[in-house]
């Protein structure tokens, strides 16, 4: 482990700490990593449905966390889908442990925007049905591209099928929304990463984030879509550890 600047990575939906794989060893090379699994989330034997699965929850065991593991130190945030609305909130509760922002297909709804039909809805009731293996079909294939399910490693499946009965939890706050106007108050870097192939409401959303952040950075990972860390880790991992390169150390 180095001893340089702290990473911290935040995985999204259905995912642990086992999501950063192929982060993990080209980002200790250089920086502190830090890479838990989110509350709720394998191996948490956490019930599910149960409302201590959510964002704040969440979001506040990231900062009690890193106030335990690097006090005093601003952290590098990184979050991915779900895990970049943690991300977030970590840096509007504790802007003082955030010593950069990287939000990676952030998906979350605005407040000013209409409540959406929840895409993973069919899932959840698939799952409450005991077709496992079909909800996590339908919920990879609608965030990353018909067939992608199919073409999953094991290693990843497994993954998911771990953490499967956390969308019964997640659905509970669906369409939680965000202030974009508390997102202009976020005063250190930020990093918006995008798949090249993602659905358009990740990007719709970076679009907004793009126009009211004031220190924004923006790049599109190419030959990839919401999976983007694996599909094309090279590039991913190149691009975070540029923007984390960028800041002046404190």
């Amino acid at each position: 482990m180095t001893t340089g600047e702290s990473v911290l990575l935040i995985h999204g939906s259905l995912c642990d700490s086992r999501y950063w794989r192929w982060q993990i060893p080209q980002l200790s090379e250089t920086h502190r990593v830090i890479a838990p699994s989110l509350r709720g989330c394998w191996p948490d034997t956490l019930e599910h449905p149960n409302s201590l699965y959510s964002i704040a929850t969440h979001a506040q065991d990231m900062i009690d966390l890193v106030r335990q593991q690097d006090p005093g130190r601003p952290v590098h945030v990184l979050g991915h889908s779900r895990g970049a609305h943690v991300a977030l909130q970590f840096a509007l509760r504790a802007p003082e442990h955030c010593k950069s922002l990287t939000l990676a297909d952030p998906g979350f709804r605005f407040d000013h925007e209409p409540k959406a039909e929840v895409f993973y809805a069919p899932a959840v009731a698939l799952l409450n049905a005991g077709q496992t293996d079909q909800a996590l079909e339908q919920f990879i294939d609608t965030v990353n591209g018909a067939g992608t399910w199919h073409k999953m490693v094991s290693w990843f499946k497994d993954m998911v099928r771990d953490n499967a009965y956390t969308l019964l939890s997640q659905i509970l706050e669906a369409n939680l929304s965000v202030s974009l106007a508390s997102t202009a108050a976020i005063d250190c870097p930020v990093l918006l990463i995008g798949g090249a192939d993602s659905p358009q409401r990740y990007r719709a959303c970076q679009d907004q984030l793009e126009r009211t952040l004031p220190h924004v950075q923006r790049t599109v990972i190419s030959m990839a879509a919401h999976g983007m860390n694996l599909a094309n880790p090279r590039a991913f991992n190149r691009q975070c550890l540029d923007f984390f390169n960028t800041q002046t150390v404190g």
